[in-house]
This record gives C-alpha cells, structure tokens and sequence, in this order.
C-alpha cells in the first residue's frame, strides 16, 4: 500500500475513465534512481532511509518509499544496495510490484566505500576529498546488472551493447547519486575516484519476456525507462477527449491545425524550422480521432507532422499508432521498397531488421530510401484523404532524427505556416 504523501505528490497525474479513477504511479528509471539515492546516501553519510524524495523530470518531487538499504561485501570492496518496489498505479503495467535494486560503490585511487565502522577509508587515509560543492562534476559510471536488459540492435536510446537504461532515467540515476554525495555530512570520495552504480531486477528477465523487447532487440531483461519518471495511467476516453477539446481551442484562433504525436514532434519542428513558439496539437496514437475532431469543427487544413516509426502505419490505414493495435511497419517499408525497384535481397533485409532505424538505414546505405520515402507519403495521402472525405485539405511531413525530412507534401510548408499564423518557416 502507498504511501499517503506519495499519493498525494501523484494525485495530479491521475486519470478517470468512466467516472473511476486512475492512480498515477513512476516509472522503472524513477525506480532505479529511488534506490541509487538512497544506496548513495547510506554510502556516503551511513543513513539508511524509509523513502527518500526524487526530483522528477517534470518537476514533481515524490516521496518514494525504500523497501531495504544495507552494506555489502563485493570482493573486499564495500557496496551499498538499496531497493525499490516498483509501483505503477493503475496502468497496466508488467513491471509493477517488482524490486529494483541499485548498487554504490566507489572505485579509483584512494578509499572504495565505507569500512565496517562506517568511516570512509579516504578519511581514514587521509586522502584528499572532493568538495561537495563540486558534486556535480563527479563522475557516475552506470552499469546493467541480473535482469536488466542489454541492447543487441542499433537504432535504440542506447548503443549497441550498452545496458538498456535510457537517457533519461541515466541522468536521474547520476543526478540522485550526486544528490546524495552533496548532502553528506563528511563527503568520501577521494580525487580520482569514480562513482560505480548498477541496476538489477531480480525478475526482469523473465518480465522481459512478456514484453516487446525481445523483438527489439534487448536480450536479458527489461528496459528502464521514462522521459517524465511518472506513469500516466492510460484511459483511451480520456484521452481522446483532451484531443478533441485541444482542437476545439486551436480552430478558435485560426482554421488550420498542426498535429504531432508528441514530445519528440515538438523538439524537431522546433530545431529544423524554429517553431519554439508553435502550439501544435498533440494527437498521441489517436491520428484518426485527431482528423475527425478537424473535420467536425470546421478545420480549413490540417498538417500531421510526425516520426517514421509512427507515421509509416498511416501507408497501411492504421489510424492508431499504437503497438498494440498494429505493427505492420517493416512490412509497409518493404512493400513500398520493392515498389519502387528494390532488389529481393534488400526487401528481405528490410523485413529481418527488427526496427524501422535500422531498415531506414538499410535504405539509404542501397539509395532507396528517398523513393521508398516518397512512395509511402502517396500511400499516407491516399489513407488520411480517405478519413477526412476530403472535408479539409491535408499535409504529411515524415521525417527521423538521423535523417531529418525525408518527405513532406507539397502543401506542407503552407499549411505549417497558416496553422502557426503566419510567418517564416
């Protein structure tokens, strides 16, 4: 059972489907930053702690409680472990209820840990120590352990052959640790050292088998994850809903819509063509739902600017992005390969990739990836025309990270410009 003041720091993020409500809950980079603060504060200042408060990314600072936090003995080399029950609210969720773990210990020059009385042996050599106000400069190097998964294939957050614990969550679990190395009372880290953190879950591989990635290409584990550190529990009404007001509110400033899916829509318009100030509707997996809110309110034009990975499912009619409702992508990418002449071994290829980033780089590397582009744009036109009857004019801009725009209709431009009210673009 949660806590009452972790309750309440969720309370905002709550949903409610038909008239019940959803509790929010964190994710498992909240989880394992959680339990790497509380392992780097017993390390460094010797407490053990019921629940320690983390800062998330989008500003909400939960008081996470902490199932275990003791010392170790790794080799003659003092380890803090600390753990953390992963709690998802009411989001369906295969890896609620279970323990992740974080390990801190220090290597390099001069003391490892803590020794059995809990004084430094940096102190006890009389090393010299890092200030606390240079916390920041400290360096946490980050490792997967038992049940955490390791990335086979490129195209993911994380390199070929790294853990599977993404940026974000990366940067919480550094910035706790720091966290607690700043607030110690007699600060152990000798110049030279480094800070060694590594996650496990004791069920993730087997969790991981539930899950898509194995298809992905994360062998051994689950993933860690989260850009926002808190689970918004998913209520599909809901959520349509807010998509359909938010159209509301934007046709009452100006007739043409610009449609994303999410974050990662917003930070490329606004690092290709300087829409900082744009306010663009944010559609989720819901593009079908998002066209027809456009029609029924009167949108003279709509501009869908969006991912590959999501977008190259409009090519197939698939209006919900989701993986759960279809994930027909690499069989899109390789119809539409071969369509514009690709050799059978080059379509195969693409089909055996296992994620769009890498069948995109397949494409480019053979030269077929701008008529395979532009073939699939004639195929989402045809599909997004369909939806609307042709009851507002349309735009598709596709594009990935790597490669930047690799199509866009010919009204593209246009429509971006009249849905942000004008302007250079």
């Amino acid at each position: 059972m949660r806590s009452e003041a972790l309750e309440k720091a969720l309370a905002p993020y709550a949903a409610f489907e038909d008239g019940k409500r959803l509790r929010a809950g964190f994710t498992t980079g909240s989880a394992a930053a959680a339990a790497a603060f509380a392992a780097a504060t017993l390390l460094f200042s010797g407490e053990r702690s019921e629940a320690v408060l983390l800062q998330t990314p989008v500003g909400a600072l939960l008081p996470i409680p902490i199932e275990s936090a003791e010392f170790i003995d790794e080799g003659g080399i003092v380890t803090a472990l600390a753990a953390v029950r992963k709690d998802a609210g009411d989001d369906p969720d295969v890896t609620d209820g279970l323990l992740f773990y974080a390990s801190v210990r220090t290597e390099g020059s001069g003391a490892a840990g803590k020794s059995e009385r809990g004084e430094s042996a940096a102190a006890q050599a009389g090393t010299e120590k890092v200030p606390a106000a240079d916390a920041s400069a400290l360096p946490v190097e980050l490792c997967g352990g038992p049940g955490v998964g390791r990335v086979t294939k490129p195209g993911l957050d994380q390199p070929v052959g790294a853990a599977a614990i993404n940026r974000v969550p990366r940067n919480m679990i550094a910035d706790a640790v720091r966290e607690a190395y700043r607030a110690s009372a007699v600060p152990a880290l000798s110049r030279g050292e480094r800070i060694v953190v590594t996650i496990s879950c004791p069920e993730g591989e087997e969790k991981a088998k539930k899950t898509f990635n194995p298809k992905l290409g994360i062998e051994g584990g689950l993933s860690i994850l989260g850009t926002e550190g808190i689970v918004r529990p998913m209520s599909r009404r809901a959520l349509i809903e807010t998509i359909v007001t938010d159209v509301k509110f934007h046709l009452t400033a100006r007739d043409c819509l610009l449609a994303v899916p999410g974050s990662y829509g917003l930070h490329f318009l606004e690092d290709h063509f300087g829409l900082g100030a744009a306010d663009p509707v944010v559609m989720s997996n819901f593009v079908g739902e998002t066209l027809d809110a456009a029609v029924q309110y009167g949108a003279k034009g709509v501009l869908l600017a969006g991912h590959l990975g999501k977008f190259v499912k409009l090519a197939g009619g698939i209006m919900n992005t989701h993986s759960r409702e279809a994930d027909c992508r690499l069989e899109l990418l390789a119809i539409h390969a071969f369509r514009v002449g690709a050799p059978r071994e080059l379509v195969t290829a693409v089909l055996a990739a296992g994620l769009t980033t890498e069948a995109v780089r397949l494409l480019k590397e053979s030269g077929y990836l701008n008529a395979t582009s532009k073939s699939l744009l004639t195929a989402m036109e045809h599909a997004v025309q369909s939806r609307v009857r042709g009851e507002t004019e349309i735009g598709i801009l596709v594009y990935t990270l790597e490669d930047g725009v690799l199509a866009e209709s010919q009204n593209a431009r246009d429509l971006m410009r009249r849905s942000i009210g004008g302007g250079e673009i």
